[in-house]
């Protein structure tokens, strides 16, 4: 039986890309509605094409539909010309698979992949309409749950959110579902309060309202008061111990129009342990475990038979470390060629790159390579804990070039801690000598080189998370800089706006009284911030001026090792303290090894979550 759809085909014909709001699509999952199961909600805060290429949603999905007591829909924030047809006919959000109004499920899951996506959470409970802050919600409205890289610091978003978990969500979104499914059954005993009292005794997950944060008069820190008896202190992240045990994405939804990943998504691994400085991810995953080979095989294998897709990308933060790479590809070019089938890296270490290995990924389909250096300068990769030479893109490049490629993108940020304007003239001379690379291979020119720089942005639970972000006026003179040193037509440049980049360093280290700013921004119009074209600074400037609070506090300040962090009762199993010798390291630029093949870096995080690397090439 199809569900009846609340939009007309008219307002369809008026919005761009209507099939972002039909459903349908080929292994969608629809269940019978009835008031016994459990009803989710999984979301993402930005458009169709990103929210469906989201892996861990795609994870989910699967995983919840395959529990008997629970069914779960998908939905995505309207575009703003569909936002505008929606409410001028009152419509109000639904899900794509029933088509029923997200008002009368049990729980709405947002996954927040990035800060500047918070405003869209709160225009899509609004669009709901649900109440965007938590108080204000009555007995009857859903749960709102969030979860992802940004939960690990949840505080500006305490105001709107009952629960976020922390961590993996493969088991954790299992116990979450069956506490629900118990607490319906039962006649939801205490009220929304008396399950997420149940909830909070779950580990990874955070309760915000049982906690009250106290301030010193100069705006740092001062306590955290625990309200209620199952409130834990610290609340420390979920972990899968072994990846071959759990469900993956096997059976995912095959949109109907092109998304940003437009391709099977196949994950190797999780964590990192070469880290670098910068990097949240690295620290938020640790420590490294790999899936075995013919696990990965066997679901490469049903992804192609579920989906007709043609091309497998390797997704893991840094896929050139899987420690059986080569068989790995081998096998899948060998067995999945016929089928037209390629196999493609998103990026390439330049310290492990092999030209064999490109060449292999290349067989089916060839495209440019992408390169990620980071610092212009050797010092500046020293002071990120890098780990690569300039010795070591040259080779890359040089053999790239020698093997007939002659596309390079090379990723750089801006803005690093200790950073000078000679490290901004190496981003410039670092691409210069991979243009002139191409001439001495080949002998005339030719090259296109693509320089793409990002502003750093310092981000809890690293190393970096006491330094003060650049200012918007710095990064722009930097900018300036950058592009006044580039003078060869074979080099583009492309740069992020530094505002963004600034907003983003305020809410990512900020705490809980940037709900009144972020709730005043909303309210005046805010939405869809990570796109360019829908950024309104002044908006943000106005919200910040209306309550109060001063933006620099939160972005460009050191802080004080001391200092009391607004994140500092969300644990990833990393101690505060190996952070801090990081940070002392990097300022020295000296050198941390990766954990995985030299000496324990004792980060905390294997004894903290009884976890231990997964390396299939070292057993």
């Amino acid at each position: 039986m199809h569900p009846i759809d609340p939009v007309s085909p008219a307002i369809l014909s008026r919005v761009m890309k209507p099939a972002r709001y039909t459903g349908y699509e080929w292994n969608s999952v629809s269940k019978e509605t009835n008031t016994d199961l459990v009803s989710f909600v999984l979301a993402m805060p930005d458009v169709y094409e990103v929210g469906m290429s989201n892996l861990g949603l795609k994870i989910l999905y699967q995983l919840l539909n395959d529990r008997p007591d629970t069914f779960a829909e998908r939905v995505y924030a309207p575009w703003v010309d569909m936002e505008a047809e929606m409410r001028a006919a009152n419509i109000k959000l639904y899900t794509l698979e029933t088509k029923r109004p997200v008002a009368e499920c049990d729980i709405i899951g947002f996954t927040l992949q990035y800060e500047l996506s918070y405003s869209n959470v709160l225009n899509m409970l609004d669009l709901a309409g649900i109440p965007v802050e938590a108080a204000k919600r009555d007995e009857n409205q859903p749960l709102v749950v969030c979860g992802g890289p940004c939960a690990f610091n949840a505080e500006p978003m305490a105001d709107f959110v009952d629960f976020f978990i922390l961590g993996e969500g493969e088991e954790v979104i299992g116990e979450v579902a069956a506490a629900i499914a118990a607490w319906k059954q039962a006649s939801k005993p205490g009220g929304k309060n008396g399950l997420l009292q149940q909830l909070a005794v779950l580990d990874g997950i955070y309760v915000p309202s049982f906690y009250e944060v106290e301030y010193h008069t100069d705006g740092q820190i001062c306590a955290l008061q625990l309200l209620v008896p199952a409130a834990k202190p610290v609340i420390v992240k979920r972990l899968i111990k072994d990846l071959d045990q759990v469900t993956f994405a096997t059976k995912p939804i095959v949109p109907f129009i092109e998304i940003v990943h437009d391709r099977i998504m196949l994950e190797l691994f999780r964590g990192c342990t070469r880290g670098c400085r910068f990097c949240q991810a690295g620290v938020l995953y640790r420590p490294v475990r790999e899936r075995k080979m013919e696990t990965l095989i066997n679901y490469v294998q049903e992804l192609v038979d579920n989906t007709g897709y043609n091309e497998v990308s390797l997704v893991s933060l840094s896929s050139a470390d899987y420690s059986c790479l080569s068989p790995l590809i081998t096998e899948l070019i060998t067995r999945f060629k016929q089928q037209g089938v390629s196999v493609s890296l998103p990026s390439l270490r330049v310290d492990s790159f092999s030209i064999d290995l490109a060449k292999q990924v290349q067989q089916v389909r060839k495209s440019g390579l992408t390169f990620a250096p980071e610092a212009g300068t050797q010092r500046l990769r020293d002071v990120i804990n890098k780990g690569v030479t300039e010795e070591n893109l040259t080779d890359a490049v040089s053999a790239a070039f020698s093997a007939g490629w002659s596309t390079i993108k090379l990723y750089f940020m801006i803005g690093l801690p200790t950073e000078t304007d000679e490290d901004i003239e190496g981003i410039a001379r670092l691409a210069q000598r991979v243009a002139d690379l191409y001439k001495q291979i080949k002998g005339r020119k030719g090259a296109k080189v693509t320089v793409s720089v990002s502003s750093f942005v310092p981000k809890p639970h690293t190393a970096f998370q006491w330094f003060g972000q650049n200012s918007v006026e710095e990064i722009e003179r930097k900018q300036k800089l950058l592009r006044s040193l580039i003078k060869d037509r074979s080099i583009s440049l492309s740069w992020h706006d530094a505002r963004t980049s600034f907003l983003e360093g305020v809410f990512a280290r900020g705490d809980r009284r940037l709900g009144k700013v972020l709730l005043q921004a909303w309210q005046h119009g805010a939405r869809f911030d990570g796109w360019s074209e829908h950024f309104r600074y002044n908006v943000y400037m106005e919200a910040f001026a209306a309550v109060g609070l001063d933006p620099a506090f939160y972005a460009k300040r050191d802080r004080e090792l001391a200092e009391l962090l607004p994140w500092e009762h969300l644990s990833s199993g990393v101690d505060k303290s190996f952070l801090a010798k990081e940070w002392q390291a990097a300022q020295q630029e000296s050198f941390t090894a990766d954990c995985r093949h030299k000496v324990c870096g004792a980060c905390g995080v294997c004894q903290a979550l009884d976890a231990k690397v997964v390396d299939w090439g070292q057993e």
